[in-house]
């Protein structure tokens, strides 16, 4: 098992209707030390509720309430290289609104993905997964880019934008993390 999904799985199992982001950051901190990480690849950052969106938001003493989205961002440095992934939960059971939310994001992610192959241009991989949102109504809700980058430093290039005109080829390693 990877150990940025292994400080996940364990982390998220400590999540209490309560606590504040704050406390839920240090614990995965803690954690990547625990299971043998360098460290973290970048400020981890856990936002509950409304700023949940925020796509470069800042983890803080609000407190961590039943019927949150619970989003966290974090990654790990390994011998030099750096991991980076985003996941959403719901604290407690989710509306039917969150719901919707959730799917629209992980059809336009599974969208970025499979539209994923060498000799595209990396733009298209955006328009991709941004038509999807635009379909589902959510299109002035998406404010970043799809993804970007990953190696020696956490955001390296190629930014996975739709004005990138980049071709893709075999070996090139990038994100595909979008959100509304």
């Amino acid at each position: 098992m990877q150990i940025i999904e292994k400080v996940l799985g364990e982390g998220i199992k400590s999540v209490k209707e309560g606590m504040t982001e704050l406390d839920l950051t240090a614990e995965f901190e803690y954690l990547m030390r625990k299971f043998d990480a360098d460290g973290p690849s970048f400020s981890t950052t856990v936002l509950s509720g409304d700023k949940s969106s925020l796509p470069q938001g800042s983890p803080d003493r609000k407190i961590i309430n039943k019927g949150d989205f619970l989003l966290i961002d974090m990654g790990v440095i390994i011998d030099g290289y750096c991991s980076d992934i985003t996941r959403t939960f719901v604290v407690g059971e989710e509306t039917a609104k969150q719901r919707e939310i959730y799917e629209t994001v992980l059809q336009l992610t599974r969208s970025g993905v499979n539209t994923v192959k060498s000799g595209i241009r990396i733009g298209d991989i955006d328009i991709a997964a941004r038509n999807v949102i635009k379909e589902a109504g959510y299109g002035q809700y998406f404010n970043n880019r799809i993804g970007h980058g990953l190696g020696i430093d956490v955001h390296e290039e190629p930014s996975i934008h739709e004005n990138n005109n980049m071709i893709t080829e075999s070996g090139l390693l990038f994100t595909i993390e979008p959100g509304i």
